[in-house]
């Protein structure tokens, strides 16, 4: 018999870079909200609801995503996230309209992530790893999304600033469609589709799920994880630019967020290994709303923006590998991808209403300050729900080992 050349390294190597191009090409999106809205005379509303409507429906669609790749393979699922997620592109740039706009940026771009990001990168990555190794490959792949975040971010704005935000988002479709090839490593056409399910269906695995306290408690830090950073992401820039900070310390703030989110992914995995994973949570969310509390008691100086970008970056996506790894030790990794996909539907969630209510807020007081505050609640309250997390296996995994 031909030897199966998807080894687990080859399909995180390509998963890994999956995950590199298509978290580096959104994570420049905020970006782009000072120059579109001043061209099409759009609020910053009208664009932070198109990246929030984006947010909430990639996590929508992300548990029926994930069922279809548990169920047939992840090939088919990621081949029409990328063709969606390249579509989106190419139509935010030639939208003239709001609802054009948000049709490109918040709805097909928002379906293809579902398809080309976590949920289906990680479920593949979960199924052909060994346990003992799966937190640190979970961690690589994450670390790998985050280094685009850092890589591309420059190249975005570089694209802006030399041939217009118009031609800068088609030579992005253009990067983004680099996934395709990339994602036949991914394809499982050998994979026993059967393989670790203890007889369960899906619905089974639904029931389970949400019948188990953890899986609940997850689903909430998860909420507060997606509000903190893409409130942070989308406004950002904007907030220190108000603040009479030179456009470039966006620029570089964005980037050192992804850089440091490279460190900070792979070290939450490699921990993630050794120690307790509830209780690495409950530090992250803890120190996010601590890092914010200095960040806006302290002057504000370019310098300050950039070691609060470090330190920020450095929690960014640490959340990933580690809530990921506890639903895999705690169900298995039969139904990986959809149990994934329902907590980040969770994260998109918070996801949404950070970046939309940071525009709405911002329009009606002329400040950031009352979400700069609901940030810094939820991360104390994250904290807190994370502790009592039981996340021993269940019983039937006990008996035998998915």
């Amino acid at each position: 018999m031909q030897k199966n050349w998807r080894t687990p390294n080859l399909v995180l190597i390509c998963g890994g870079i999956i995950m590199t191009l298509a978290m580096g090409v959104r994570h420049g999106f905020g970006l782009f909200l000072q120059p579109m809205t001043l061209d099409h005379g759009w609020s910053r509303e009208t664009f932070a609801f198109a990246l929030a409507l984006q947010n909430l429906l990639w996590g929508a669609s992300q548990p029926l995503s994930g069922l279809l790749a548990d169920r047939h393979g992840a090939g088919k699922v990621m081949i029409t996230g990328i063709v969606l997620y390249v579509l989106g592109l190419v139509g935010m740039a030639w939208a003239t309209t709001s609802t054009g706009f948000i049709l490109s940026a918040g709805i097909l771009i928002g379906i293809g992530l579902s398809g080309t990001t976590f949920s289906i990168v990680y479920g593949v990555l979960g199924r052909i790893t060994p346990p003992e190794k799966r937190s640190m490959a979970l961690g690589i792949a994450g670390a790998m999304g985050s280094f685009g975040q850092f890589a591309l971010l420059p190249v975005s704005q570089g694209l802006i600033s030399s041939v217009g935000w118009l031609n800068a988002l088609l030579i992005l479709a253009a990067v983004a469609a680099l996934m395709a090839p990339l994602s036949v490593a991914l394809a499982e056409p050998h994979r026993d589709l059967t393989a670790g399910r203890h007889a369960q269906s899906a619905w089974s695995a639904i029931r389970e799920a949400f019948g188990h306290g953890g899986f609940n408690l997850l689903n909430i830090g998860y909420f507060v994880c997606g509000f903190q950073v893409v409130f942070i992401g989308v406004h950002l820039p904007a907030y220190l630019s108000d603040q009479g900070l030179p456009a470039n310390v966006g620029v570089t703030c964005l980037a050192l967020i992804g850089l440091f989110n490279i460190f900070g992914t792979f070290s939450a995995g490699w921990l993630g290994r050794r120690h307790s994973k509830k209780h690495l949570l409950a530090g992250i969310y803890i120190l996010r709303s601590s890092i914010i509390v200095i960040f806006l008691a302290m002057p504000l100086t370019p310098w300050s923006a950039y070691v609060f970008s470090m330190a920020i970056g450095f929690l960014w996506l640490a959340t990933v590998p580690l809530t990921n790894g506890i639903i895999a030790q705690v169900f298995g990794v039969a139904y990986l991808s959809m149990l994934g996909g329902f907590v980040f539907f969770s994260h998109q969630i918070g996801s949404f209403l950070g970046a939309w209510l940071g525009g709405v807020l911002f329009d009606r007081t002329g400040s950031y300050d009352i979400v700069w505050t609901i940030i810094i609640g939820l991360g104390v309250l994250a904290m807190a729900i994370n502790l009592p997390i039981d996340q021993r296996p269940l019983e039937r995994l006990r008996e035998k080992p998915a």
